[in-house]
């Protein structure tokens, strides 16, 4: 019996000890904030995204895998990065093309390997 109340006594210590340790030390101690779970410095924002940054880029993982948000946004920046390249690529390629060479739409060129000359 004399076991008993020990290990109940020992049991009470241990809990009240885990529970002081989690509250804390009362009002005058105050837990520091946590620091938002968020990528810090994902992709330059003041010039274009390069392959280096892709690589280097970490997005923070959650529970269940990775956060939506977090991936959700780098997906539409990169998705903003490329159209921006792909326009700027074919706003290049049209002023470099002559004007005389330029290509007649798919509908309206003509079929030279008909006998219809």
């Amino acid at each position: 019996m004399i076991v008993f109340w020990f290990l109940l006594i020992a049991l009470v210590v241990v809990v009240a000890a885990v529970t002081l340790a989690v509250v804390g030390g009362g009002a005058e101690a105050v837990l520091p904030e946590a620091e938002p779970d968020r990528v810090a410095d994902a992709l330059p924002e003041t010039r274009p995204v390069v392959r280096e940054d892709i690589d280097s880029l970490r997005l923070p993982i959650a529970p269940r895998g990775y956060r939506m948000a977090e991936v959700d946004d780098v997906l539409d920046r990169l998705a903003a990065e490329l159209a921006e390249r792909d326009a700027r690529i074919a706003e290049l390629t049209a002023a470099r093309t002559p004007a005389g060479t330029a290509q007649a739409p798919a509908d309206q060129r003509v079929d030279l390997t008909k006998d219809e000359r």
